[in-house]
């Protein structure tokens, strides 16, 4: 699996190779072919804002959002990358969620990393049913990590 990762933030203080580390963690829990690639982009609140009004006609800023490509259940067999798209995630927001739901700053990254690879598998939560799903993977995969780390 590649996963490639871009800052918008200068200096960034995140540990990108972590975000690398659990993004293929979750890729291989959810059975994608090694051929797959993401992308994730870190960016500050206001790069994260513009881009919630353009895409979901949302005016302010949120803390992860997801855009699909490929479908995942695609097999492509000339070995050819199957892109499952982008996540961009805020750390800014991040810190903010982190501190109204008494989480640790990782533990909120960690989550929303987890959301946004999820999204770019399908998963979603639109509806109740569905939500509950995705949490219940969410949790699943994070337990998971917690062990595996």
């Amino acid at each position: 699996m590649n996963v490639l990762i871009v800052t918008h933030r200068e200096p960034e203080p995140l540990n990108l190779t972590a975000f690398v580390e659990l993004a293929t963690f979750v890729l291989e829990r959810e059975q994608v072919p090694p051929h797959a690639e993401v992308s994730i982009a870190i960016v500050d609140a206001d790069e994260i804002a513009q881009l919630n009004e353009r895409y979901r006609a949302r005016s302010e800023p949120t803390d992860v959002l997801s855009f699909p490509s490929d479908d995942p259940a695609v097999t492509i067999d000339d070995g050819a990358p199957i892109v499952l798209g982008d996540i961009v995630i805020a750390p800014e927001v991040a810190v903010k969620n982190a501190r109204e739901l008494q989480r640790t700053v990782e533990e909120e990254l960690n989550l929303l990393l987890v959301h946004g690879v999820l999204h770019l598998m399908g998963y979603d939560h639109i509806d109740d049913v569905d939500a509950t799903v995705m949490q219940a993977r969410e949790r699943t995969i994070l337990a998971a990590w917690a062990i595996h780390v």
